[in-house]
């Protein structure tokens, strides 16, 4: 098996909106990666979700996202999980079924500064290697372990996208239009 460098880009993607496909791509580019992963938590252990999408919403959100983009795939590890899903045990499992590659984890500033409150963190750094990116009025936290990227500036949110929608305002150049699609027709987020 041809050794691949693999990105992953997790997250709630509740929902997903385009600066988490500008990061994947930025990654996917300034690192020379063969593949980005994004890969939905059912359980998010840092992170409370909307309770407005299902997991599986959630996931179909994020397969319309990347559905013409050839180097952007899913990573279904994290979605039938019941319990809280942490990075740790989900690499573990990943690298077990598919050794051999060379694994990124992408994060976001705001993530950044959290790092070092995951579980099994430094055990965690040994196994993949983190790229983060700054996100505009966050200063990250002095990480030797976290490769930085620099790329466009986006200072958006799923939480900005879902005020939005409840507000009744459009998310035009916000969402993949296949997504803002489908928050209309399953009615997401509007209450």
């Amino acid at each position: 098996m041809q050794k691949k460098r693999i990105g992953l880009l997790g997250g709630s993607f509740d929902p997903v909106h385009i600066g988490h496909l500008i990061m994947a791509n930025e990654a996917y580019q300034s690192l020379g990666l063969d593949e980005v992963r994004f890969m939905p938590n059912g359980a998010p252990p840092h992170k409370s979700l909307s309770g407005q999408a299902t997991i599986m919403q959630r996931v179909e959100m994020v397969e319309l996202a990347i559905a013409n983009i050839p180097y952007f795939k899913m990573e279904y590890a994290e979605v039938h999980r019941k319990n809280k899903a942490y990075t740790y045990d989900t690499i573990m499992e990943i690298k077990e079924n598919e050794p051999g590659h060379e694994w990124f984890f992408i994060i976001g500033g705001d993530m950044m500064d959290t790092l070092a409150s995951w579980y099994r963190i430094n055990d965690l750094k040994k196994h993949v290697q983190f790229i983060g990116f700054h996100r505009p009025g966050i200063t990250p936290a002095d990480d030797t372990d976290v490769r930085v990227i620099e790329g466009p500036s986006i200072h958006l949110s799923s939480t900005f996208i879902r005020d939005r929608i409840k507000s009744g305002q459009n998310c035009k150049f916000l969402l993949p239009s296949s997504v803002e699609a489908y928050i209309s027709k399953e009615g997401l987020y509007e209450s």
